[in-house]
């Protein structure tokens, strides 16, 4: 049975969606964020020096304090791929996922770009189950376990500082041809005993029982071949965002781009869906503009919310409200 509680979904954990859950879950809607990591492609960049507030602070812990503050008003975290969303004709929308299906009164949609798959063989059938896209969100959960990090670049290397401080033992399994030396993640990350690089190697399989228990790879140099099976708990592939707009293509408008066509605030085409962040035609891709964007587009659901409950809107948010923890709450449905 589907959950059907939840009064709005936000698709998308970064600096939009993170900020539209904070919002919401402030005026006490049941909030659901929905997506396969948290801080999209914030965590890509190691030093952000244009955020209000901060001087110099990296996306990693930028975006993980946006998740603890809204976490600490009540926001829940579901971590998976949604693959369909539609409108019911009750006017509500069924949010399906890879594993599960959710019913809201609204949707925010602020998924920006999503994590980029491996497409190996393995990876479906291991997904959430030892398969991570995102080194914040799981990363506890491999404290002194040995796992593998695919992927390339900054990112990469960004996630590999992160989780070699949890687990036990840590490939990188490195898709580039060479790693910059001098790069400051690198510094940071190569006389670390825990941590072995395997440069210019592609993962080949993923396998296992229930869980992930082993990584096939293979050497991308034609000099010098090499296979190895690489005995594991878990993977993390850290390949990238794509844009993926494509599922909700009959929902709502799209520009030329593929962009979700919205208004100043946050409405788009279909009654009850709102946008935020860099999925929307808004020109401007920053954090704090997407930030700014997300609050807006949470406000709009919350007052399409109290409208259909025939209840009072607001114009904004400066209520007080107390919570009783600001630690992180990861909830999870």
């Amino acid at each position: 049975m589907p959950q059907d509680n939840i009064d709005c979904i936000i698709i998308g954990a970064a600096s939009a969606g993170l900020t539209a859950a904070l919002y919401l879950a402030r005026q006490s809607a049941n909030t659901l964020v929905i997506s396969k990591d948290i801080g999209g492609q914030a965590l890509l960049t190691d030093d952000i020096e244009n955020y209000p507030g901060f001087t110099q602070i990296s996306g990693f812990e930028l975006m993980n304090k946006f998740q603890q503050q809204a976490s600490a008003y009540g926001a829940k975290f579901v971590y998976d791929e949604v693959v369909e969303v539609k409108k019911l004709d009750s006017g509500k929308f069924s949010v399906r996922t890879r594993g599960e299906e959710y019913i809201s009164m609204a949707l925010i949609l602020a998924f920006g770009k999503t994590p980029r798959n491996l497409d190996v063989e393995g990876e479906e059938t291991f997904r959430g189950r030892g398969v991570s896209y995102c080194a914040v969100c799981d990363g506890p959960l491999y404290k002194k376990k040995t796992i593998a990090l695919v992927g390339i670049g900054d990112h990469a290397l960004q996630a590999a500082v992160y989780l070699s401080g949890i687990a036990s033992k840590l490939y990188v399994v490195y898709k580039g041809s060479r790693i910059n030396e001098e790069d400051e993640l690198y510094q940071q990350l190569k006389d670390k005993e825990n941590i072995e690089f395997l440069v210019n190697y592609s993962v080949e399989k993923i396998e296992g029982e229930m869980t992930v228990k082993k990584v096939s790879v293979k050497s991308n140099a034609k000099d010098k071949p090499d296979t190895r099976e690489l005995q594991v708990d878990g993977l993390f592939i850290e390949m990238g965002y794509v844009a993926r707009t494509d599922f909700v293509k009959d929902l709502v408008e799209l520009n030329k781009n593929n962009e979700i066509v919205i208004d100043k605030l946050g409405f788009t085409s279909e009654e009850g869906v709102f946008a935020a962040g860099d999925v929307t035609d808004i020109p401007y891709k920053q954090a704090v503009i997407s930030a700014g964007q997300g609050s807006t587009a949470a406000l709009s659901a919350y007052n399409y919310i109290q409208k259909k409950l025939g209840k009072t809107a607001v114009k904004s948010d400066w209520k007080s409200v107390k919570v009783e923890s600001t630690e992180s709450k990861r909830l999870v449905l």
